[in-house]
């Protein structure tokens, strides 16, 4: 991951020395530079991630003609496939358009994962410079540290509650819950775009991973650095709003092929 991750570090120190200059005590430089990245690397890969959401669209409006093939062929699997195939041929739709684009975003995104991980390493170079940087970002305190830290000062990178939490602490991990909630939405949404099909154990599994997974980045999000958890809830924004824009926009496949 190296590979991908140095020269993402290293454009992230430079949207940071460019920024440098803004540095104050709401929206320090290192967060902006988080924010920044984070959106320069998402309008980089939307090509990518609209081809994929627009093959997604594509599948779920021939979702009413697959149903009707499944009830029609429910015995003869053989001649579903081949009906089927012929049907995303007919509307020159793609079954797999969705996951080569996919295959390329996901070492970028791990990459970036890595530099927020560790930016001593991938961005400013050594331990001492890191530390001196203002790491601020609204309520957050300082971004090297985990959503729910109490800071030597006392000062907390949560909320303070006033009392401790089992596994989460004395500080109410804003951030994190930010993170495990737009993971949330931006599954839901993936999912309702998806075709209809499949076993109903599939079908139960994959309502399960919509509930669990943004539980479990709430709770990796505690543990995570606050500069890595930012990124990821900027990164559902954006793609919320890249998936509601190309879902709501655009012909449908059967309009198009109508005509």
């Amino acid at each position: 991951m190296q590979v991908v991750a140095k020269p993402i570090g290293f454009i992230v120190k430079i949207i940071y020395n460019l920024l440098s200059v803004a540095d104050n005590d709401v929206i320090s430089a290192y967060a902006m530079a988080i924010i920044v990245s984070s959106l320069i690397l998402k309008f980089i890969l939307l090509p990518l991630t609209r081809k994929q959401t627009q093959s997604m669209k594509a599948m779920q409006e021939l979702n009413p003609e697959i149903a009707k093939l499944k009830a029609k062929y429910k015995n003869d699997s053989e001649t579903l496939n081949k009906k089927t195939m012929e049907l995303y041929k007919e509307y020159n739709v793609n079954p797999m358009g969705g996951c080569l684009p996919l295959l390329v975003q996901f070492p970028i995104m791990i990459g970036f994962f890595y530099v927020l991980r560790d930016p001593v390493q991938y961005i400013f170079g050594d331990q001492a410079t890191f530390d001196a940087i203002n790491k601020s970002f609204l309520w957050i305190q300082d971004l090297g540290f985990e959503a729910k830290a109490v800071l030597s000062d006392g000062t907390m990178n949560g909320i303070g509650l006033g009392f401790e939490i089992p596994f989460i602490g004395e500080a109410l991990p804003v951030l994190a819950i930010l993170a495990g909630v737009t993971t949330y939405f931006s599954s839901k949404m993936t999912t309702a775009q998806t075709p209809a099909g499949g076993s109903d154990q599939q079908r139960a599994t994959q309502n399960t991973m919509t509930i669990m997974m943004p539980f479990m980045i709430f709770f990796f999000a505690l543990s995570f650095p606050a500069g890595l958890t930012l990124y990821w809830a900027i990164s559902n924004g954006f793609q919320m709003a890249q998936q509601y824009i190309t879902m709501h926009n655009g012909k449908k496949v059967l309009e198009v092929k109508s005509k």
